[in-house]
């Protein structure tokens, strides 16, 4: 099924779903990235490119090796919605005329719609900016290790 125009991307969903999933850990546990994609239904490939993305905006760290893995660079509670959002995908634009960073509309002075248009980007803005991490985190998730790790061997 083609995607709706205002609909949001796979790769803004996936991006978001590994990020809330990592906001579920502790900050010093660090997640393998099978373990994010198998978690969240998230294809490995695709995860692959986001989280090198999420990686080089600083919004998500790395470590290589047998212990390697993906943690968040700061605390869930100071990364928002629109932080992932614009990381993997750039600035929100609802409609072109909204763009001040390129050549917009020609009609913007004109238009009866561009009020509308600057009202529903702000709003939609606003609640991306004010949607903190922490608040999405998934207490099903957190403290969720694989089988076979030591914390979980402990609990069983």
């Amino acid at each position: 099924m083609p995607q709706h125009p205002l609909q949001i991307s796979r790769k803004i969903e996936y991006g978001l779903r590994a990020m809330t999933f990592l906001a579920s850990q502790p900050l010093e546990r660090m997640v393998p990235f099978r373990e994010i994609a198998r978690r969240m239904d998230v294809p490995e490939d695709f995860l692959a490119k986001i989280l090198k993305v999420l990686v080089s905006r600083k919004l998500v760290r790395s470590t290589r090796g047998a212990h390697g893995g993906y943690a968040l660079a700061r605390p869930a509670r100071e990364l928002t919605f629109l932080d992932v959002i614009e990381a993997v995908e750039g600035p929100v634009i609802v409609n072109v005329c909204q763009d001040t960073q390129h050549d917009g509309c020609k009609a913007t002075g004109s238009c009866t719609m561009y009020g509308v248009w600057k009202l529903g980007q702000q709003r939609m803005l606003d609640v991306y900016r004010s949607t903190t991490l922490d608040r999405l985190a998934m207490t099903e998730l957190r403290g969720a290790q694989e089988p076979g790790s030591p914390a979980l061997a402990a609990r069983v």
